[in-house]
């Protein structure tokens, strides 16, 4: 396959929210059921989004978060499967790092199920020193907001 014609963008304009769902549903069990509503939150609030494109299809996507200089989390890293294994996954992971808003961040998170190895090949390594997870609960979370008095809630 030609891959000349490759493209990386960090627009997030240029994200057709409808392909970045059809591919989530082909290429990334952990993403099957985003919302097209929810998609969009998510890139308005990661800095930077990089979409992979051939011609008008959209075959990568990758996006991150971070404060821009301690800390940063990669998300969302998928290629379509028909394009896998000709070295896009790693040329869009150095994509994200080397973007601007990346490149000077002290440590960068990742978090995947099955590619360890891939990303290992890129330079992350292994970390169980940090892994802990809330898993947000609306309701409690508006109980607790509500009743904490005005001071615990700007930590007076």
């Amino acid at each position: 396959m030609d891959y000349r014609h490759i493209q990386f963008c960090d627009q997030k304009s240029h994200i057709d929210l409808k392909q970045l769902q059809k591919l989530f549903q082909l290429g990334a069990f952990w993403a099957q059921d985003r919302k097209i509503e929810d998609l969009a939150i998510a890139i308005a609030n990661s800095d930077p989004t990089i979409a992979v494109w051939d011609k008008n299809k959209l075959i990568g996507f990758a996006r991150a978060t971070s404060d821009g200089i301690y800390r940063a989390t990669i998300w969302d890293v998928v290629i379509h499967p028909d394009y896998r294994g000709a070295g896009l996954g790693r040329k869009l992971v150095e994509t994200v790092l080397s973007h601007p808003r990346l490149s000077r961040v002290e440590r960068v998170y990742l978090m995947t199920s099955h590619q360890q190895s891939f990303y290992e090949r890129i330079g992350f390594v292994c970390n169980s020193t940090t892994t802990m997870v809330l898993h947000n609960q609306p309701a409690i979370a508006s109980v607790t907001a509500q009743t904490m008095q005005p001071q615990e809630a700007t930590g007076g």
